[in-house]
């Protein structure tokens, strides 16, 4: 590579091109070789540099997810241990639910891949451009009562209220206290009819929500009136 290859690169650089060096040289070589006008130079660099930003913009997003690796859905056993109504999962898998800012309630025992069908409903967002975080409660929740003050709790907040999606995982798994409940009563609260929330839980219906105020205003105000659709088992 010479000097002013590096020079070139360098300057691009500077101007916000994120295509790397080794991208640019082999366009300039076809496009020497083919003899590509000015103008379908451009549009190839152009095109160079969208798929180098989604990429990049795709890998930030799937950090940012904490989705993990769910096992394929084409390799997903909907009859064992509980049937589960696939059809309803596959409507689900549209995302109109999101484009609403409605949540979705996956109900149903341990063992029937509520977090698996719930992360690959997160990796179906990732793909179509929307951010995600997937954590389960009580990581979430603990996450929030670590920090130290009001402003570094707010702050923290962000990272479950900010996300197009937000998938808590394991409701109910853990007893939840007073304070506990209100800092999930303030993230369903300020995501409410804006941002979907996907729980997953192995309690019923009625006994989802900590007997505290604000938890019971979170079921109110948050997902008892946003959740258009169930999934769970089929007792």
């Amino acid at each position: 590579m010479s000097d002013d290859d590096l020079d070139l690169f360098q300057r691009l650089a500077k101007l916000g091109i994120k295509a790397s060096p080794e991208v640019i040289e082999a366009l300039l070589r076809n496009a020497s070789k083919t003899k590509m006008s000015p103008r379908r130079l451009l549009e190839t660099l152009c095109i160079a540099e969208q798929q180098e930003r989604e990429q990049r913009n795709l890998a930030r997003r799937v950090k940012m997810a904490t989705l993990g690796t769910p096992i394929a859905l084409d390799q997903f056993d909907w009859n064992h241990p509980r049937e589960i109504d696939k059809a309803l999962f596959e409507e689900l898998y549209e995302l109109h639910f999101l484009r609403r800012g409605h949540n979705v309630l996956m109900r149903g025992p341990a063992g029937v891949g509520k977090t698996t069908l719930a992360q690959h409903l997160g990796q179906r967002a990732l793909a179509l451009g929307h951010t995600v975080r997937f954590s389960t409660l009580p990581a979430a929740l603990a996450d929030l009562l670590r920090q130290e003050s009001l402003p570094a709790t707010e702050r923290r907040l962000k990272r479950y209220t900010q996300p197009d999606l937000l998938i808590l995982d394991e409701l109910g798994y853990v007893p939840c206290d007073a304070r506990a409940a209100d800092l999930l009563f303030h993230i369903i609260s300020r995501r409410h009819e804006q941002r979907s929330v996907v729980i997953t839980t192995n309690l019923a219906y009625g006994k989802l929500w900590p007997t505290t105020r604000a938890a019971r205003a979170a079921a109110e105000q948050g997902v008892a009136r946003g959740v258009p659709r169930c999934v769970r088992a089929a007792a």
